[in-house]
C-alpha cells in the first residue's frame, strides 16, 4: 500500500492583516489569507487568475510571525491541506485551509509600510567581537598562511 503525500508550497501576498488568537490552553494561532496569482491564456491575451487561500500557523512561530506579517507582505508558505466539515442550517459545509509548518518572509523589508521590523544587525563584524569574560568561547586558530602562502597559481 502506497503512502499518500499531503504537502503544499505557495508564494503569495497577504490579503489582510493576520488574526491572532489563543486557545483555552494558551496555544497561539495566527490566521491569514494569501492571494496566489498565475498567468492564464484567454484567447490571444494572458490574464491573471487569483486564488485565495486561508492559512493558519500554530505555536511560537505564530506569535513571532504575527509581528512581521501585514497586508501586502509577500511570503512563502510550506504546509499541508486540512479539511474542516460541519453542518449549518441543514446544509453540509466544508472548508480547506493550509496548516503551515514553515512561513518565510520574502521581498524587501524596507518597502513595507507599518508593522514591526527585525533588529538591524550590528555594523561590527562577528569575527571582531570579543567573547564575554566568563565565556567558554575559544579564540579561533589561524593555522594556514592565507592565499599569500601558496606557491602555485590555481587555474580557476
Amino acid at each position: 500500500m502506497a503512502n499518500d503525500i499531503n504537502m503544499v508550497v505557495l508564494v503569495g501576498r497577504l490579503t489582510r492583516d493576520p488574526e491572532m488568537r489563543y486557545t483555552s490552553t494558551g496555544l497561539a494561532l495566527c490566521r491569514f489569507s494569501l492571494a496566489v496569482n498565475r498567468k492564464k491564456r484567454s484567447g490571444d491575451n494572458w490574464v491573471d487568475e487569483v486564488s485565495f487561500v486561508d492559512v493558519s500557523i500554530w505555536g511560537r512561530q505564530a506569535e513571532a510571525l504575527n509581528n512581521y506579517l501585514n497586508k501586502g507582505k509577500q511570503v512563502a508558505v510550506q504546509g499541508e491541506l486540512r479539511q474542516s466539515r460541519w453542518e449549518q442550517d441543514g446544509q453540509k459545509r466544508s472548508r480547506i485551509e493550509v496548516v503551515a509548518n514553515n512561513v518565510q518572509l520574502l521581498g524587501d523589508p524596507s518597502s513595507q509600510s507599518g508593522g514591526a521590523r527585525p533588529a538591524q544587525p550590528s555594523s561590527k563584524p562577528a569575527y571582531n567581537r570579543q567573547p564575554a569574560a566568563n565565556s567558554y568561547a575559544q579564540k579561533p586558530q589561524n593555522d594556514y598562511a592565507g592565499p599569500e602562502g601558496f606557491d602555485d597559481d590555481i587555474p580557476f
